[in-house]
């Protein structure tokens, strides 16, 4: 399984569940930015690895808090296991129960990073979970098994859908998509400047 290169620095990263959002970094960040992804999108993968990466150091800095909404609306183009419970349900549920453990950040990135050409299934988000250190154990386990977060995954959901967006990946700032142009979320360099762009990082921060 693979990990994201800055896991190190996303160790201390802390994470709260906020209704049906889960934030990242200082509560007290001056800037949020807000992160719409769905685990099984390629794109999304692509993001993660590159402007996700940013973001994150950004938020490593103090210099902004990242939410996400954690959608899973690629479940319903098939892939599921006749219990409405497909890749993308699988994976946000074991990334609300990651919270919990105090590792939402550092698993975030490995899903992404080790994300599977067909869908999550339980033994792949606990294999991811494994390189995780600290992450894997009774609770864990067993919230990944049970699915004891479905409910909250499809509140999740929702909160994504009524922002309105057609798709997955999308950051925004203040409400307005950033690096969206241009493919400037899938280049660390190029999405570092959208960022600043906004206020976010360089001098600008």
């Amino acid at each position: 399984m693979r990990t994201s290169p800055v896991a190190g620095r996303l160790a201390d990263l802390p994470a709260r569940v906020d209704g049906p959002k889960i934030v990242v970094g200082d509560p007290g960040a001056p800037r949020t930015a807000q992160v719409l992804v769905d685990p099984r999108c390629g794109y999304c993968a692509k993001f993660e690895g590159a402007g996700g990466e940013v973001l994150l150091e950004l938020a490593a800095e103090g210099k902004v808090k990242v939410e996400y909404l954690l959608a899973s609306f690629l479940d319903g183009g098939g892939g599921g296991d006749g219990v409405g419970a497909s890749g993308s349900v699988r994976a946000v549920n074991a990334l609300r129960a990651s919270v919990e453990a105090g590792k939402f950040a550092e698993y975030q990135a490995a899903v992404f990073a080790s994300q599977p050409k067909g869908r999550f299934t339980d033994g792949h988000l606990l294999a991811i979970a494994a390189a995780v250190p600290g992450l894997r154990g009774e609770a864990f386990d067993r919230a990944v098994a049970e699915q004891t977060y479905k409910g909250w995954v499809g509140e999740a959901e929702e909160a994504f859908e009524a922002t309105g967006a057609q798709g997955t990946p999308m950051v925004r700032v203040d409400g307005r998509p950033v690096g969206a142009k241009d493919g400037a979320m899938f280049d660390a360099a190029a999405f570092a400047k959208a960022l600043e762009g906004v206020g976010i990082g360089g001098a600008a921060a």
